[in-house]
């Protein structure tokens, strides 16, 4: 399921967000992918913990030497993770359901650019790698469903920026 796109703060921002149920499993287990280094490796390679507290960062590997620092924002352990991610903030809330675990993933977006579509199907894809991780699956091409997402994310956002223009 594509992610909702809402204008807040008066359109001067945008909030894109992502939601899966994940039965089966428990919060402290789709924390673990969200906040432990080995399972982050798993799904987003280029991800790692420095310092898991508030005020604490994340890495974000660029390469070729090139780290960015994400700083922690909110930290509620087993419940909300929320971090910088340049100028854009990115919070992870868990809440525990009769099926198992509610994942929403939502996005604050400073501004709507044409690389906007690319996060976004990004963020999917790896929300559905960490369900296949949990499931004991492989995804046997991310590039393949990235491509699948980003083309459903530019009409996305194409539909957002005419509305926004009206």
């Amino acid at each position: 399921m594509l992610a909702t796109i809402r204008s807040i703060e008066n359109g001067e921002a945008y909030e894109a967000r992502f939601e899966r149920v994940l039965g089966g499993y428990s919060v402290a287990s789709v924390w673990a992918m969200l906040t432990e280094n080995e399972q982050l490796a798993k799904w987003f390679p280029e991800l790692s913990v420095a310092d898991l507290c508030v005020g604490g960062a994340f890495k974000f590997d660029m390469g070729g030497g090139n780290e960015e620092q994400m700083e922690i924002l909110a930290l509620e352990p087993l419940a909300v993770l929320a971090y910088t991610w340049a100028e854009d903030r990115v919070r992870f809330e868990l809440d525990e359901t009769p099926e198992g675990c509610r994942l929403v993933l939502i996005e604050r977006i400073a501004r709507i650019t044409d690389h906007t579509p690319r996060d976004l199907a990004g963020w999917h894809v790896c929300l559905d790698v960490i369900v296949a991780l949990l499931d004991g699956r492989t995804v046997e091409s991310r590039k393949a469903l990235w491509e699948k997402e980003y083309e459903a994310y530019k009409q996305l956002i194409e539909r957002v920026r005419a509305d926004v223009s009206e």
